[in-house]
């Protein structure tokens, strides 16, 4: 499904007129400050519940107000069960946030529901913008979440098992920093841990694997140089080789020590390798910048293969793509019938984004002062 209609109020400085948008392409652009970013901004809340630019939802409120909201509307996409409306609208997803009470209300389908995930899963959103590239060059928490943005979209009961295991490693730290430590409780709370990491981590290994193979493909067809050498690797949190249990009661002193579980799902990683050294220290910044558009490009794939469209938001990649590496990440993009929407400063270009008359049904929006024009 695709998100082809977008109306907010109090969002930033967005107007709330409706605004209808293509399910392929769509090319936004304006200076500085007019509301480009801020219009993935609202997309993203719907996609994935928060600001991919900012941790605090008071950030996104227009001054002077206590709430915004944001609503979309989605096509049926491969849903044939699903009858659109007139607008071609089949389904409807809303969020409002009142930051002076702190409470979110969330609508699908005009029924309320209680979690994220809820509204989440009718539109995977996926952001590349300059923040992106510390996948590679970050630590691990960027990668666990790359890779769990995938598993939610996979793995149905991924969410449940990791909201259970946030629950139970905070019971678990709890136990651990306690001046005497009650190991009977200890061994409680290791018994559900190891169970909960276990489905996780299952759940990881098979999404990553569907990942790799992805990559793998995707990387045959493209003039990169530094394939050859390149390993990715999932690395669940603990050495596989011995179980989570054996390793949790061997160190349970230095996890006493440090107050805190070491070891676990919360550790995992994708270990990103070329000839045996991390590629964060060989590769040049550009190296990586392709690296990740490629790693983002194949969890689409992924989720194309299981019939499920990806909406893809480009944040101002002029600033950070060269227009051959733009031109490849839109024609790949293309291959795989996404939603996408770019946004530049400068007035778009579709044949320098699509050569030999080989662009895509796209739309094209003029943004100003918070408004969106059609041209």
């Amino acid at each position: 499904m695709a998100l082809v209609k977008l109306q907010t109020q109090h969002f930033r400085n967005l107007s709330p007129t409706p605004v209808s948008f293509s399910s392929s392409f769509n090319l936004l652009y304006g200076e500085n400050g007019s509301g480009k970013t801020s219009v993935l901004e609202a997309i993203g809340y719907l996609g994935l519940g928060r600001s991919f630019r900012v941790s605090r939802h008071q950030a996104v409120v227009s001054h002077g107000e206590q709430q915004f909201t944001v609503f979309g509307g989605l096509d049926r996409g491969l849903d044939a069960s699903t009858e659109p409306d007139a607008a071609g609208v089949a389904h409807r997803l809303g969020i409002a946030r009142d930051v002076s009470q702190k409470e979110t209300t969330l609508r699908v389908d005009g029924e309320g529901v209680r979690s994220l995930s809820s509204l989440a899963m009718h539109l995977p959103v996926s952001v590349i913008d300059p923040g992106v590239f510390d996948i590679v060059a970050g630590g691990p928490g960027k990668r666990r979440q790359f890779l769990d943005w995938a598993v939610f979209h996979v793995e149905p009961s991924f969410a449940s098992a990791w909201q259970q295991c946030q629950r139970v490693t905070s019971q678990r730290n709890q136990t651990l920093r306690n001046g005497r430590l009650d190991e009977a409780l200890l061994r409680v709370w290791d018994s559900q841990y190891v169970a909960l990491s276990d489905r996780i981590s299952a759940a990881r290994k098979t999404t990553f694997d569907r990942f790799k193979a992805a990559f793998q493909t995707l990387v045959q067809e493209v003039d990169v140089g530094w394939t050859q050498g390149l390993k990715l690797e999932f690395y669940p949190g603990w050495d596989s080789s011995q179980s989570l249990q054996d390793i949790l009661a061997s160190h349970r002193e230095q996890e006493r020590r440090m107050g805190h579980t070491l070891y676990g799902p919360n550790r995992a990683d994708i270990r990103l390798k070329f000839q045996g050294r991390p590629v964060a220290e060989t590769f040049s910044r550009g190296q990586q910048k392709t690296l990740v558009i490629l790693m983002k490009i194949a969890q689409g794939m992924v989720l194309s293969e299981l019939g499920k469209q990806v909406t893809f938001l480009l944040d101002d990649i002029n600033a950070e793509l060269d227009v051959g590496h733009r031109a490849m990440l839109a024609r790949k993009l293309q291959a795989l019938r996404c939603q996408v929407f770019i946004t530049s400063i400068e007035h778009p270009l579709p044949d320098a984004l699509w050569p030999d008359n080989q662009a895509p049904e796209y739309r094209m929006f003029h943004v100003e002062h918070g408004k969106l024009t059609e041209e």
